[in-house]
């Protein structure tokens, strides 16, 4: 049984496609408004992006609540499309319109422009939420063979990384085609590129919501749900808490992933990275696309790791490695701020923004790959399959995470001194010292830590492929 579980292929080119560039437009999305958002705040409202930090954090926790409702409403669908892709399919609308809400220039200040910035973006989090909790909650139910849905996770986690990094590449192009001196419906379009103006926020945040969304689509439309139970009960709070205290490798996960919220502070500060060390927002790009091709061949030897090494070596291996490569980087900008024209210099630091990037399967693969183990895990131990309710609890993780990343990133770059110096386009040193160590040095460290709540990980080897095998015989 455990030989025929593990070798049939369920899913075909189509469906691995349509479920890896629907995580492509979702993440391209989310990642507009990871990057740009505190920089539009900051430079077009006027807002102290240091209170922008603590809004962007409250409106997470806020929002929290909605993760486990929304993972709740999945958990007891009776929807003939499926219970994840009719929950995609609902939070298609509200995140379309809201990422494009966000992005608009409003004549308030003081109190009414931080409530704007609160409310918006909190109604944009629940309307994500909506979206991402059933998205990464669908692939443990796309296939029952666990070595499959690795490889798919792998594959379509690729995509998605691609997808969160989109932005630096769609801006500037964006701004290349505004031209200089026009106002597009109200907004005022200043000369010059550099620091980008209100009109090119707004629609680069209409392309990217368009275009996400189509392709978010694509997973209700072509993805089907082949593993199913009878379970549509109530899950109360309660029984989720539970299924969270009672599955002892799911709060292994959710723990190390907390420990490592650090590795999610690089994109929150990416644009003002840019501007500080390379001296353009435009030049985000090379940022991005230096350490995306490093993550990308990361997330794609994988399986490899995992087949060699089993999940839990693999993501210890690659959060050593993260913290080794980050504090060499660190190391290397603070010699070539002072001496940027030095050639070894030069290629030595963007050469460390690639080895940065090859420690990221870490954190956006594994996490996925380990919550379909123990989801696996809880229903062979009590019988009750909580898709809904664990990747609900590893949605809100990642958010929460992400947003406390963002905020103590952001609380770097206001300490530089980086929008006192921003219309001079003249950093000091010290500045780009301060900015560079939250976007390479303390995400390292905090990576290190990560690993320590997964030495007791054991969702692994002989015990991984017996429980998948009794599970298969259940259901037969």
């Amino acid at each position: 049984m455990t030989e025929d579980i593990t070798k049939k292929k369920y899913m075909n080119f189509k469906e691995i496609a349509a479920y890896s560039l629907g995580l492509f437009g979702f993440q391209a999305i989310v990642g507009l408004l990871n990057s740009y958002q505190a920089e539009f705040d900051g430079s077009i409202l006027g807002a102290n992006v240091s209170v922008v930090a603590i809004l962007i954090l409250v409106a997470k926790i806020v929002s929290a609540v909605a993760d486990p409702v929304v993972g709740n409403l999945v958990d007891r669908s009776k929807s003939k499309h499926g219970k994840f892709k009719s929950m995609i399919l609902y939070s298609i609308a509200p995140l379309l319109i809201f990422t494009a809400v966000v992005f608009v220039k409003v004549p308030f200040e003081g109190f009414g422009l931080y409530a704007w910035i609160f409310i918006t973006y909190l109604i944009w989090s629940i309307a994500m939420t909506m979206g991402d909790v059933p998205s990464q909650g669908i692939a443990s139910v796309l296939t029952p063979n666990p070595t499959e849905r690795t490889n798919v996770v792998s594959i379509s986690n690729t995509f998605k990384q691609v997808g969160f990094s989109a932005c630096v590449v769609i801006v500037p192009i964006v701004c290349l085609i505004i031209p200089n001196g026009s106002q597009v419906f109200g907004f005022d379009k200043e000369v010059g590129d550099t620091p980008m103006i209100a009109s090119e926020y707004f629609w680069v945040a209409v392309l990217t919501a368009v275009l996400g969304c189509v392709l978010f689509a694509l997973i209700p439309m072509l993805n089907k749900e082949r593993v199913t139970t009878d379970n549509a009960e109530k899950t109360t709070a309660r029984d989720m808490l539970n299924a969270l205290k009672n599955n002892k490798p799911f709060m292994l996960v959710i723990i190390s992933y907390f420990l490592g919220f650090g590795r999610q502070m690089a994109m929150g500060i990416q644009v003002q990275a840019a501007t500080v060390i390379l001296g353009s927002q435009n030049l985000v790009a090379v940022l991005g696309i230096v350490t995306a091709v490093g993550s990308m061949i990361s997330m794609a030897l994988c399986p490899l790791l995992i087949k060699k090494l089993n999940e839990r070596n693999a993501y210890i291996l690659l959060s050593v490695y993260g913290f080794a490569a980050s504090i060499f980087s660190f190391i290397v900008g603070h010699f070539w701020f002072s001496n940027p024209k030095n050639i070894v210099l030069t290629v030595l630091f963007y050469a460390s923004l690639f080895l940065i990037g090859l420690q990221f399967g870490a954190v956006t693969l594994m996490p996925m790959i380990m919550t379909a183990d123990t989801v696996d895990y809880y229903e062979y131990e009590t019988g009750k399959r909580m898709e809904g309710a664990c990747y609900s609890i590893l949605t809100l993780t990642i958010k929460v995470c992400l947003a406390l990343g963002t905020a103590v990133g952001l609380i770097f770059v206001q300490v530089s001194g980086y929008y006192d110096s921003l219309a001079s386009g003249s950093f000091s040193n010290s500045t780009k010292d301060t900015i560079f160590f939250a976007y390479t040095a303390l995400p390292g460290i905090l990576a290190l830590l990560s690993i320590f709540p997964m030495l007791k990980y054991d969702i692994i080897g002989e015990k991984k492929e017996k429980i998948a095998a009794a599970l298969a015989q259940r259901r037969k």
